[in-house]
């Protein structure tokens, strides 16, 4: 998670992403954001998100991000 909080600090040093819930509803992620952490993710974590996943309710926080990654790692 650690790993995770830091692309994402990178991004927007600004933000709490340990508590903030609403990275896409509060158009606080942009589109060049997603692409960026997906870039990111697949190099730190060696986890493709797929298309399909590229939905907010995975985007939203830091908790949900890492369950994704963590389910893509077990796939």
């Amino acid at each position: 998670m650690e790993q995770l909080l830091n692309i994402l600090a990178e991004l927007h040093p600004d933000v709490d992403f340990k508590t903030e819930e609403q990275l896409i509803d509060n158009k606080i992620l942009d589109s060049f954001d997603i692409v960026t952490l997906v870039a990111e993710i697949d190099a730190e974590f060696d986890v493709a998100i797929p298309a399909e996943e590229l939905v907010p309710e995975n985007f939203n926080s830091a908790k949900a991000l890492y369950a994704l990654i963590e389910r893509l790692m077990e796939e």
